[in-house]
């Protein structure tokens, strides 16, 4: 039976809420009466708060057991409570935070599940086998466009355990102060970028020439390596390699300024020349069965509303203890949305250094939007409040569930290359293309995106696994959506039915054997660089 079948239907996520959201399609209209008896004063829309009892002006509206703003004004029990009748918290500070004083029982390990990916000579695991061509500046993106569908077109086809071909395409490169201090980002994301485990090792350059941002410092000596005569990526410093003699690999660039190249055919062709030479290192892989620990998950939400917090992110959460508890590694992320809520982080930190990681990232995002003039509460979209969220902090709390309840052991800042294993904070804005972008380099070789509103997100180099969490959303959205966590609220399916459906989602496609909508779709979004150092 579905929502809009029923009698009113309100969610309330603690005991102590004095508020819950309405679940019914459609909303409900005044005079709808609830379980409890109470009559509905207003209409309250799908995802929107209502009162359970009289607020009066200056009380704590709580979700969660959290305060997400005060009354402005008395709102009496069974009215619609939206972000124009609430002031919205003070932003939490950063001191005096709990320090590692969760402590949750240790799971038993998740053994026996596996799945079929490309093993990489530096131990990483790819989901899929691309080329990737790396591009140091803007000004070659049409070139490296004209050439990669050529290449799709004309030699994709001859080498058929290749899945794909794709530009990493930026904005980055020239133009800036390339010696700033914090033009390390850009740098080390679109390098890390480049070594992706979807990529099998196999680096690519197209260079113009007079670009601020030449090959060698995107990709510097010994960045990539040779073991057993084979070209793999190293994914950091030659310490960090773990199997065979390694030597250092030419770097393998095709640079358009080259006096080699007379009119524009002639750069296409250095490309296509360039690819084949990589498209056959990558046809020779195979896949193979590897242990679900290989994974590297990064979990991250768009389009968010109310019910994000009720279904799909925490399917998403009760799916990520279960690949901590597999041995795998999952990034959670976006700063600005979890930054309300940094006191739940810091507590379930493994130890009190990672916790002072994830206080540092915090305050150098708050420095950064302060040097802006941008305000936090920004971050909430009109579409968000259409969805119900009244504000961060109310965003917040959803957002947050995404990463589970186990520990969190690890913190990366932006750009930076993920080398352990577990629940990783892994510092990004909460733009879904620079949040992406970062995971991408950080090595994530899978992508959970989850969704209220809608968006046609995805990403040409990882599979990403959309995740809605209306139903309503699903059916309207139903060859865009791989999973509908709506079913939660329908009372169809229990949390933990959906998160282990989206973990066994993620073996299937981890292993090629299915397809996400948005790999069907071809549906790739461009890579978005964060770049904080000054333009010149």
């Amino acid at each position: 039976m579905t929502v809009e079948a029923r009698q009113p239907i309100t969610i309330r996520m603690h005991d102590a809420d004095n508020v819950a959201i309405v679940a019914n399609d459609g909303g409900l209209p005044p005079g709808a009466v609830l379980d409890s008896g109470l009559v509905l004063v207003d209409r309250v829309p799908q995802g929107h708060k209502v009162a359970l009892v009289d607020l009066p002006q200056g009380t704590a509206v709580l979700r969660y057991n959290v305060p997400i703003g005060y009354a402005l004004k008395d709102i009496p029990a069974g009215s619609w409570v939206h972000e124009r009748l609430l002031e919205m918290p003070a932003a939490r500070g950063l001191e005096g935070l709990p320090i590692s004083t969760v402590k949750p029982p240790v799971a038993a390990p998740l053994e026996g599940y596996t799945f079929e990916g490309y093993r990489n000579a530096d131990g990483s695991v790819g989901t899929r086998n691309i080329l990737a061509i790396t591009t140091t500046v803007q000004c070659v993106a049409g070139v490296v466009d004209f050439a990669v569908k050529r290449i799709k077109a004309e030699l994709l086809p001859k080498f058929p355990n290749v899945d794909d071909v794709v530009g990493l395409e930026h904005t980055y490169g020239c133009g800036v102060a390339i010696d700033a201090p914090d033009a390390i980002i850009p740098i080390r994301t679109l390098r890390n970028i480049s070594l992706n485990p979807n990529f099998g090792g196999e680096v690519m350059v197209v260079s113009l020439g007079c670009e601020k941002l030449q090959p060698e410092r995107l990709l510097p000596p010994g960045t990539i390596q040779i073991v057993d005569e084979r070209n793999v990526a190293n994914v950091g410093e030659k310490k960090d390699m773990t199997q065979g003699v390694m030597a250092e690999a030419p770097l393998d660039v095709v640079c358009l300024q080259s006096e080699n190249h007379v009119g524009f055919m002639s750069m296409i062709d250095s490309i296509m020349q360039a690819a084949v030479l990589h498209l056959e290192k990558l046809d020779a892989r195979r896949r193979e069965t590897v242990p679900a620990s290989e994974l590297v998950v990064g979990v991250q939400c768009g389009g968010s509303d109310a019910f994000s917090g009720v279904t799909a992110n925490p399917a998403v959460g009760f799916c990520t203890d279960l690949l901590v508890r597999a041995g795998a590694s999952v990034m959670f992320s976006e700063t600005t949305e979890v930054r309300d809520g940094i006191d739940q982080l810091t507590s379930r930190a493994s130890t009190p250094e990672v916790a002072q990681a994830m206080i540092r990232e915090m305050a150098w995002y708050d420095a950064y939007l302060q040097k802006g003039l941008v305000d936090r509460s920004a971050n909430t979209t009109p579409g968000n409040k259409k969805g119900g969220l009244s504000n961060i902090v109310e965003k917040a709390m959803g957002s947050i569930v995404k990463s589970g309840s186990s520990p969190i052991s690890g913190v990366l800042a932006p750009g930076e290359k993920l080398r352990q294993k577990g629940l990783i904070y892994a510092a990004t804005p909460a733009s879904d293309f620079i949040c992406g972008t970062l995971q991408l380099a950080a090595g994530m070789n899978l992508h959970v995106f989850t969704t209220g509103r809608g968006t046609p997100y995805g990403l040409a180099e990882c599979p990403v696994i959309k995740v809605a969490t209306r139903s309503d959303l699903a059916r309207r959205w139903n060859d865009l959506m791989d999973i509908n966590a709506g079913r939660i609220a329908d009372g169809e399916a229990s949390i933990a039915d959906v998160g282990w459906e989206m973990f066994h989602l993620m073996l299937e496609v981890a292993s090629g054997r299915k397809k996400t909508w948005a790999e069907h779709w071809k549906l790739h979004n461009a890579l978005v660089l964060f770049n904080p150092a000054p333009v010149t």
